[in-house]
């Protein structure tokens, strides 16, 4: 039996999984991944999105604006995010964040529905998934002003940005996740970034269908490939990979403690 690890983000409505999920959960199961979150990154696909969650056990859900498409959809209200989080499987909000790299054009209404959904973070108590892209500076400054602001829990999914943003992230008290990035052979630089940070505070993910770990780099991703990106993040931390899956799956159930089973208090 492999080691049981969850996949924190992934996005099992896209096209490229019509018609495949019961083979993809049955080849996951194989692998040791017992659990996974979609990512619905569009509200007005949430419908789908839970559906899926509703449909197998094994899959929990999140919904939010992606950054990339902030200026192109319906702005995001705290109300609307509350509503679908009374969903029992919905446990998270997000991904919200900025994204700098081809949408710097419309910066300003990215980071208004970026507050929005930390809002609804602090709120319904869901950890924030936050997608970062170039813009690490604003990132930070946003991420520590609303902090300040009120409370709240975050990850930084498929963590690939700089030292300087991992430190803003983790003196807030937030999680950082490792994707197939972490794993391909340049991304040292990255992996030390990771060295660095508390065993505590890691996730690992796929961000499925994007972003294959070798020895699938180049190939569709899915969700039972985490395992290869956890035996990466197992040598990074210089633990024997069991250990490591266990650490990872006890970081996710007190962030995401809803698909836990937990109260908002993370018990």
């Amino acid at each position: 039996m492999e080691p049981r690890i969850t996949d924190s983000h992934c996005h099992l409505d896209f096209p490229q999984f019509d018609g495949e999920l019961p083979d993809l959960l049955d080849r996951a199961a194989a692998a040791g991944v017992h659990r996974m979150v979609t990512i619905c990154t569009k509200l007005r696909q949430a419908p789908t999105v839970r559906a899926l969650a509703e449909a197998h056990a094994p899959v929990f859900w999140a919904a939010g604006t992606h950054p990339m498409s902030a200026a192109d959809e319906p702005m995001a209200t705290v109300e609307e995010l509350e509503k679908l989080a009374e969903h029992p499987k919905m446990v998270g909000i997000g991904e919200t964040g900025l994204d700098y790299h081809y949408t710097a054009d419309s910066k300003d209404v990215q980071q208004e529905s970026l507050r929005l959904h930390i809002e609804a973070a602090r709120r319904t108590g869901l950890p924030l998934i936050i997608h970062a892209r170039d813009a690490d500076e604003d990132m930070a400054s946003i991420l520590a002003e609303e902090h300040h602001a009120g409370a709240y829990s975050c990850v930084m999914h498929c963590f690939s940005s700089g030292p300087g943003l991992a430190e803003a992230a983790l003196e807030l008290g937030f999680y950082l996740s490792m994707s197939g990035i972490a794993a391909f052979p340049k991304s040292q630089a990255l992996r030390d970034i990771f060295a660095a940070a508390p065993r505590d505070r890691i996730l690992v993910e796929t961000d499925a269908p994007y972003l294959a770990p070798p020895p699938h780099r180049g190939k569709r991703n899915e969700p039972g490939f985490v395992a290869h990106t956890a035996r990466v993040g197992a040598e990074v931390f210089e633990m024997d990979y069991a250990d490591f899956a266990a650490q990872t799956e006890a970081n996710f159930q007190r962030l995401f403690w809803k698909a836990a089973g937990g109260s908002r208090a993370g018990t």
